[in-house]
């Protein structure tokens, strides 16, 4: 016994100092001051798991394959039902906003009793839209695919690769930049579902615990396949998502997809292609299978236009957001970081206040939406929309476009090919 007590002893002399030491030293050690140590410090069990989700698309995709339930449809049947899936869907959203509401009033004593009976209601129409939403896929995936074969985008009449979408809840995305200048560090995706307070709270410690800038934002579409496309209300944003995420898909396979993660540029070159053939695209697909819900058209004909005189002056949210990111960026140039975080806010708030409800304007902001390029705004003066869009102008269609688009692996390649065009 006096021996066992005495190795007993000896073992927890030396199993003391050592925990001592990972406790009070361990955080000193280089792996636990990594960055990005830290970020997954923070982020806990937050991160999406795509390994789930990618084993339930595909059975859910092979299933739907041998079933093959829209072939026996005629076209009417088909339009029918993908519109009933939309409008469930679009029915369950202001459902769930009603349920968000009742929560968040303080005049609601008892929320969980208030928002009973329309808690029935959702799960009711998301019973409804499940039954739909296999058949309403593959009708959108076959008309993205027909459209494409138009444009001549197929080999030997085969749309490659085949365009497939999954409709789903996607996962949030953090964007971390730095303070000093806006550049994508991290993005990683988070599980969906996360709460308002939840996202401020990944901020604010990414802020305080490794000094970047840090948002949480919500996307549309991933291009992982089957494609990750957010389900919406929305008939044109589902026929140009989409076509957006197939773009990716058939990149994948051409220097400039391999090269996405290259630099910041690469990245916004691939996104701006994906975002004007998804435009296009998509337009196609309404204009063919939805027609009713083309967008009316900006000056129809026999209308006149009200003279400036006669309007007020209307809050042009693109020439605003490019002022605020030019003025951004020169500040931060000037080393101005604290300067260009206070004028950020005080335009936030300028936003919101003509109607734009931004919850955050920051580095990182700008980091994730600036990467779309087609259209001005958040990525002030960079040059890769225009090019790309004079590009496209350049081309006798959109395949013809996007072969040229497709051997480009950096932003002086671009440029060369304007040159060239011009």
């Amino acid at each position: 016994m006096i021996s066992l007590w005495r190795n007993v002893t000896t073992a927890l002399k030396l199993i003391v100092p050592m925990l001592i030491l990972v406790v009070v030293v361990g955080p000193e050690w280089p792996a636990f001051q990594d960055e990005r140590y830290k970020v997954d410090q923070i982020l806990g069990q937050r991160y999406f798991d795509f390994l789930v989700w990618e084993t339930r698309a595909l059975a859910a995709k092979a299933e739907a394959a041998l079933a093959s339930g829209q072939s026996y449809l005629s076209d009417e049947e088909r339009k029918h039902i993908v519109l009933d899936y939309v409008a469930l869907i679009g029915e369950i959203r202001q459902l769930e906003a009603e349920v968000r509401y009742t929560y968040a009033d303080p005049d609601v004593s008892d929320p969980d009793r208030a928002v009973q009976e329309v808690q029935q209601q959702i799960d009711k129409k998301r019973a409804a839209a499940d039954r739909l939403q296999p058949v309403a896929e593959e009708v959108m995936q076959a008309q993205v695919a027909a459209i494409l074969s138009d444009e001549g985008l197929d080999v030997f009449g085969a749309v490659l690769p085949p365009v497939s979408a999954q409709l789903t809840p996607l996962p949030y995305i953090l964007i971390i930049s730095p303070r000093e200048e806006i550049r994508q560090i991290y993005n990683i995706p988070l599980q969906y579902g996360l709460t308002v307070p939840d996202q401020e709270k990944i901020e604010t410690s990414i802020v305080d615990e490794i000094d970047r800038s840090a948002l949480v934002v919500p996307i549309g579409g991933l291009g992982i396949w089957p494609a990750m496309i957010h389900e919406s209300g929305n008939i044109n944003y589902l026929a140009n998502t989409i076509a957006h995420e197939w773009a990716h898909h058939w990149l994948t396979f051409h220097p400039l997809g391999i090269s996405y993660g290259g630099s910041p540029a690469l990245r916004t070159i691939n996104e701006t292609v994906a975002s004007i053939f998804g435009d296009e695209i998509g337009a196609q697909v309404i204009e063919r299978y939805y027609p009713e819900f083309m967008p009316p058209p900006s000056n129809p004909e026999g209308e006149s236009e009200p003279s400036a005189a006669d309007q007020p002056p209307m809050f042009d949210f693109n020439r605003e957001m490019a002022e605020t990111r030019n003025t951004v960026d020169k500040l931060l140039a000037e080393g101005k970081v604290d300067e260009a975080e206070t004028y950020m806010e005080q335009r936030r708030q300028f936003f919101w206040d003509n109607g734009y409800r931004i919850r955050k304007l920051n580095q990182a902001y700008f980091a994730f939406y600036g990467a779309y390029a087609d259209a001005p705004g958040e990525q002030g003066d960079d040059p890769i929309g225009p090019a790309l869009l004079a590009l496209r102008k350049d081309s006798k269609d959109l395949a013809e476009f996007m072969k040229r688009v497709a051997s480009i692996t950096s932003l002086e390649k671009l440029q060369e090919a304007t040159v060239v065009s011009g």
